[in-house]
């Protein structure tokens, strides 16, 4: 039999020494039954009345792995407090042909062990929650009185002997000048940095940072009010700020949360940091710029060019063309079944280079068993000296630690399967290219990086030779000089609309440009080559 440990303590107030202590009983249980212990899974500071636990969450996705057959816990109520949790997980481990035993409680297998199990599992949730409503109930008490109730002390108080709230005068006096800064202009990053500089820390003695600053200034406490649960009292405890001060402050936050933001997030531009020039290497970063009439376009621009450090030519490019000529190239990957096998390979490949305790295990395993066979042969022959039974006794334990050995790594560097990867692959075939989150996993996912020219575009993926170059001569040719191009910003578009259009077309990745004349409706090159939209112009 092989099996893991589960160990957990609930509170902070408990010590590491309980987990030894947990671990040490399980590990004597699995001794004394002939028990073969892989790994140990440990939780610390986890209420067991949640499944919100990591390391028991990480043991039960194990388990589908079918490594080991048992858990073993010190007492049930390690493993739950909670009789839906535990009956939920039990079944789910049953199911992976794992069964949860108890190092100290002794519950038979027959049908007086089922009820034993539901009374331990009753009592302990029993347990939990009674102890829950005492704690409530005596801080309850406690904030009747306005006395702390634990939790992290605000900057600005200290406790007294008889556990009651009191201004620091240390402290406190920053507390209210970054209020009154905040109320005058100031922002948070300002007040966070200010109060760094004047040595003001956290209660672990940490810098400050932003979500400190914020959670400062919508503090009610430092305006004397005490809460707990339903428990409020307006002036409980000293105030430190001014109501008035607080009320302007909470308009304040409440203002510029609504505020447009100060710098466009690079979210909106998806080849940022995959983009680079052809000419001299450098980034295209994103940028954008108002036209005649007033509207906003978004374009990418080489780093070298806006910042002057060399003698680069790179033209700007429009930011929604780019990216849907892009989007488009990696759709024809994904739908390509030879592209999609060529992944595949490769992180097979990947993996088994990665992993190379695995492969050794596994062939000296084989040579073990090999060894085993020979000599188990010998002896049928008759064969059987001293020697003979020395030698097979030290390939059985060999055997069995290497056994051991590929279990753990199995379980650490769990081996994914190529008709995993394929599916996973070809779930990208059903995502909406027009979804901004779609086409940022697409790209993140397979391009690798982009090279960009005047005349073509290199793209490489993600795997061995995916690389594709795109010719963009004809579209550039196509374009009018005087209405601007998707390919070289020289002026923002015209308001007025001409009679003659130029419509670009994407087929099988080559951009093609057709001309032709159109007196009821117009194409607008500037806008997106996906969405073609029809304006008309009148007779």
């Amino acid at each position: 039999m092989k099996a893991v440990i589960y160990a957990r303590y609930s509170s902070d107030n408990q010590r590491e020494e309980s987990i030894d202590g947990q671990i040490r009983e399980c590990t004597a249980f699995a001794e004394k039954n002939g028990i073969t212990i892989l790994r140990h899974y440990i939780d610390r500071a986890c209420s067991a009345k949640t499944d919100n636990r990591p390391a028991f969450q990480e043991m039960v996705k194990d388990s589908v792995k079918k490594l080991f057959d048992m858990v073993i816990v010190w007492k049930l109520d390690r493993f739950a407090r909670n009789r839906y949790d535990s009956a939920r997980y039990k079944a789910q481990l049953k199911k992976n042909g794992v069964k949860v035993v108890s190092a100290t409680e002794v519950i038979s297998e027959g049908a007086e062990g089922i009820i034993l199990e539901s009374v331990l599992e009753g009592y302990a949730e029993y347990y939990s929650a009674d102890l829950s409503e005492k704690v409530i109930r005596g801080r309850t008490d406690n904030a009747l009185k306005c006395m702390y109730n634990g939790g992290t002390l605000p900057i600005g108080f200290v406790i007294d002997e008889e556990q009651h709230f009191q201004i620091d005068p240390l402290t406190a006096p920053f507390v209210l000048e970054v209020f009154k800064r905040y109320d005058e202009g100031a922002t948070m990053k300002e007040l966070r940095d200010w109060l760094n500089e004047n040595g003001i820390r956290n209660k672990l003695g940490k810098p400050l940072n932003y979500n400190s600053i914020q959670h400062m200034l919508k503090n009610r406490r430092y305006i004397g009010e005490y809460q707990y649960r339903d428990v409020l009292i307006p002036d409980g405890i000293p105030a430190i700020v001014p109501k008035e001060l607080f009320d302007r402050v909470q308009e304040k936050i409440e203002k510029n949360k609504k505020a447009p933001a100060r710098h466009k997030a690079e979210d909106d531009y998806l080849l940022t940091t995959k983009l680079f020039c052809g000419y001299c290497g450098a980034y295209l970063c994103g940028e954008s710029g108002k036209s005649r009439n007033g509207t906003i376009h978004h374009y990418y621009k080489c780093v070298s060019v806006k910042k002057k450090r060399t003698d680069c030519k790179k033209k700007p490019v429009r930011k929604q063309w780019l990216e849907d000529l892009v989007v488009n190239e990696v759709m024809k990957v994904v739908m390509d079944d030879q592209a999609i096998e060529a992944i595949v390979s490769m992180v097979m490949d990947l993996q088994d280079r990665e992993n190379t305790n695995l492969p050794l295990y596994e062939q000296q395993l084989q040579e073990a068993q090999r060894g085993i066979d020979n000599l188990l042969n010998a002896i049928q022959q008759g064969i059987l000296t001293k020697s003979t039974k020395t030698r097979l006794e030290e390939l059985e334990a060999t055997k069995e630690d290497l056994e051991i050995k590929i279990a753990n790594e199995k379980i650490a560097k769990p081996r994914i399967s190529p008709e995993f990867v394929t599916f996973w692959l070809h779930k990208f075939r059903k995502l909406d290219v027009r979804q901004q989150s779609h086409r940022k996993m697409l790209i993140d996912a397979f391009v690798n990086a982009i090279y960009l020219y005047d005349d073509k575009m290199v793209i490489t993926f993600n795997y061995k030779d995916g690389t594709r170059t795109i010719a963009l001569d004809d579209v550039k040719k196509a374009v009018k000089k005087n209405t601007g191009s998707d390919l070289d910003c020289f002026a923002a578009p015209k308001n007025r609309l001409p009679s003659r259009a130029v419509c670009f077309l994407i087929r099988g990745g080559t951009r093609k440009a057709v001309k032709k004349t159109c007196r009821w409706h117009v194409f607008r090159p500037w806008e997106s080559p996906f969405r073609f939209q029809a304006h008309p112009v009148g007779m």
